[in-house]
């Protein structure tokens, strides 16, 4: 490999854990640091696709369950080669969700099974770390506007986490569980942390596909 890539992070959690906040405190940082980093965030609702989604989030349309799934799936799929020519360019990517939420907000549903949610997304590019923001959701509901969106419902909330945590038993990604109850800058430096170990350590793996 000509060039050493960049590492791919992704970071995910329950509704108002903090994600978004986090992530552009972590592409600020690493940047500071003289590393090449970008944000990116599923769903990217400025495509298609991405539209689609988003008038379904904000309650503004309905769509049948297995449909919306997949076009989550596709949403991130679109922007597969975008992905992988950054960090074949050295661009670490730092994500603010991504399949792991697909999966899991899908397989709350009635009549989901986890293999069904997985599957549309099997082959992805593989992150090198995924950060958890663990945050109880009696915690995330108190965080500002909870509710304005579709799946910001506390019982839901809860067995979205259930699902999660299924997901984190996975011995072939690399899983780090933080408490997002820290403070802002306590939750950053932990971040900060992990991800700089995950930067040096891909840069001289190939790209690897998620659940494969």
């Amino acid at each position: 490999m000509s060039c050493r890539r960049g590492a791919l992070i992704v970071l995910e959690g329950v509704d108002k854990a903090g994600k978004t906040t986090q992530c552009k405190k972590l592409v600020q940082a690493l940047k500071e640091s003289g590393r090449q980093a970008e944000m990116m965030r599923f769903p990217d609702r400025t495509t298609k696709i991405g539209q689609l989604i988003s008038a379904y989030l904000e309650k503004k349309s309905n769509l049948e369950d297995h449909t919306v799934h997949l076009l989550f799936s596709a949403n991130r799929w679109e922007l597969v080669p975008l992905m992988k020519q950054k960090l074949e360019q050295g661009i670490s990517l730092v994500v603010d969700r991504y399949a792991f939420s697909g999966v899991a907000f899908t397989s709350a549903k009635p009549g989901f099974s986890l293999d069904w949610c997985m599957n549309p997304d099997v082959g992805l590019p593989k992150p090198d770390l995924v950060l958890f923001l663990q945050l109880h959701p009696t915690e995330a509901a108190q965080r500002g506007e909870f509710g304005t969106e579709r799946y910001e419902v506390g019982d839901f909330q809860k067995i979205v986490m259930q699902k999660f945590e299924l997901l984190m038993k996975d011995p072939s990604l690399n899983w780090q569980v933080i408490d997002a109850a820290k403070s802002i800058e306590d939750l950053h430096a932990e971040i900060k942390t992990h991800s700089e170990t995950a930067i040096t350590v891909a840069e001289n793996q190939p790209i690897g596909e998620l659940w494969k």
